[in-house]
């Protein structure tokens, strides 16, 4: 009798619960990382004094570590079964947070972001394997919503307790906010979660292939972080350009002819499969790329406290916890292809809409667009997910969570970066232009500097300051709105990207079509 049987023994049939709370605890501690520094990152820049693009690393760094760490999930099952596996990672994961929240500068804290993604990327691969342990097949859709509630629970509430923190006592409270969590699914790890379930010795991991990747991310993504800085055609960048594309391509040959390969490439023969991951990269990209530059825009553009920058994403989540289960269960009965489909469209709609967003834009408008662009990822998540691994063999298929949430994830990591890259970019170009046009001849700016002077001149200022500081004041809204438009352009690009999805969904659903013909 397998551990798995001796479990449902125990507890009876309620056991798949009881260990789907297990690892639901163990992802929200996780989650809750993933997007709520992003709220603090404007007070991270001030603190630190650094540039958008530096902080950025404080996200990237994150989801870089969990995209490389995400494939071990499936050896480190085997290897120590799921119980050590959890329990390591809630360990690591507890000495990131702690570091990130003890950090004198950004260095320490992008290498605490490194450490909580690793654990991370283990964590969130687990999950799904145990769901597929417990839940039969045709219960997987379902089970998938509901696990998914607590993936959504965690940035529904941990951006606003994440904003109350950090305007009462420091940004620093918002790394200790997982942490009651993480003790907590060590706990239910080691009463609900199975051991070891493999006889023999520990299966050779492919150490060479996660070094590689590990190489090709942080050379690839410090390559697009610095190439605005030092030119996108100097030697450095151009460099690093070749190295991370010949790094990529070593990978990939490496895992072809590996014979304990890390990412399995037989996945890849199946075309429904790479259909499916085309999608989540494209969806990691749009998904954390917007969950990155919302926070940062309102507290930014619109001055936002991070108090209300986390309230503002909160009813977006409660939809979500809304749409996860009902969605979950459309799952299983409509096919996967038609619920992403469906599910892209909307939240492309809602980046369409954010692309008007400005520094007049109404709290309560920008409320209503992000709940659109979740109820809209509220489809996508579980018909992904089930729809990805319902097409591979069982013996595939920790492979294919492993593989799935990767690619996801990888998505996320350039997303982020190419994003913040992007808008910076966009802020310089919109500066220049609109600078240019910003002399004696144009009558709307020598009014308004005659207007600003005015009330300075009402306000008690010198005669002789009047003209400057009426200029200065000229600067700031030039490059408030140099800022905005650049922000608009990424929300468009966001846009963009989804619309974009709808190609390779279209491909999965004709695999899956012929694949059941046949």
């Amino acid at each position: 009798m397998s551990q798995i049987d001796g479990y449902f023994e125990r507890y009876g049939p309620a056991y798949k619960w009881f260990a789907t709370g297990a690892i639901m605890v163990a992802t929200i501690s996780v989650v809750l990382s993933t997007t709520i520094v992003n709220v603090a990152i404007p007070a991270v820049m001030g603190a630190f004094g650094i540039s958008a693009v530096q902080a950025q690393w404080i996200s990237t760094g994150f989801l870089a570590a969990m995209t490389a760490t995400m494939l071990l999930a499936d050896w480190t099952d085997r290897a120590f079964g799921m119980r050590l596996t959890m329990n390591a990672a809630m360990v690591v994961f507890l000495a990131g947070s702690v570091i990130g929240g003890l950090a004198p500068n950004e260095s320490v804290l992008t290498f605490a972001r490194v450490v909580q993604g690793a654990a991370a990327g283990v964590v969130q691969p687990l999950g799904m394997i145990m769901l597929f342990k417990v839940f039969p097949p045709d219960r997987r859709g379902a089970a998938m919503g509901i696990y998914g509630v607590g993936v959504v629970l965690a940035p529904a509430l941990g951006p606003w307790i994440g904003g109350v923190l950090m305007d009462a006592f420091d940004w620093r409270f918002v790394f200790y906010l997982g942490l009651p969590f993480a003790g907590i699914a060590i706990i239910l790890s080691n009463i609900f979660l199975p051991g070891r379930e493999e006889e023999g010795p520990i299966p050779r991991f492919d150490f060479v292939g996660f070094a590689i990747l590990a190489f090709f991310l942080a050379i690839l993504l410090s390559t697009l972080s610095n190439a605005q800085r030092l030119g996108w055609d100097s030697n450095a960048i151009l460099l690093g350009f070749v190295v991370s594309a010949v790094s990529g391509v070593a990978f990939v040959l490496w895992e072809l002819y590996s014979d304990k390969p890390m990412l399995d490439m037989r996945l890849y023969a199946n075309f429904a499969f790479v259909s499916a991951s085309v999608v989540a990269f494209i969806m990691g990209a749009g998904l954390f790329g917007s969950t990155y530059l919302l926070p940062v825009f309102v507290q930014q553009i619109q001055g936002m406290t991070p108090t209300q920058a986390g309230l503002l994403l909160m009813p977006s989540g409660f939809v979500m916890l809304l749409v996860f289960p009902i969605a979950g269960r459309l799952s299983d009965k409509v096919p996967a292809a038609i619920l992403i489909g469906v599910g892209m469209a909307i939240f492309a709609w809602s980046s369409w809409l954010m692309a008007g967003a400005d520094v007049n834009t109404a709290f309560w408008t920008l409320a209503w667009w992000t709940v659109i662009s979740r109820i809209g990822l509220g489809l996508v998540f579980p018909a992904l997910s089930a729809g990805a691994l319902q097409v591979l063999p069982r013996h595939l298929i920790g492979q294919g969570s492993g593989a799935s949430n990767f690619v996801r994830q990888l998505g996320g990591a350039f997303g982020v970066n190419l994003l913040t890259v992007f808008i910076e970019r966009r802020t310089m170009m919109h500066a220049d232009a609109f600078t240019a046009t910003q002399t004696s001849d144009n009558s709307t700016t020598m009014e308004l500097l005659r207007q600003v002077a005015g009330l300075m001149r009402v306000s008690g200022l010198p005669e002789t300051e009047l003209m400057p500081s009426a200029v200065t004041f000229l600067g700031k809204v030039v490059e408030i709105q140099s800022s905005n438009a650049a922000f608009q352009d990424g929300f468009m690009i966001v846009f963009a990207i989804f619309v974009l999805a709808l190609l390779p969904t279209w491909f999965m659903w004709r695999a899956r079509a012929r694949a059941a013909a046949a």
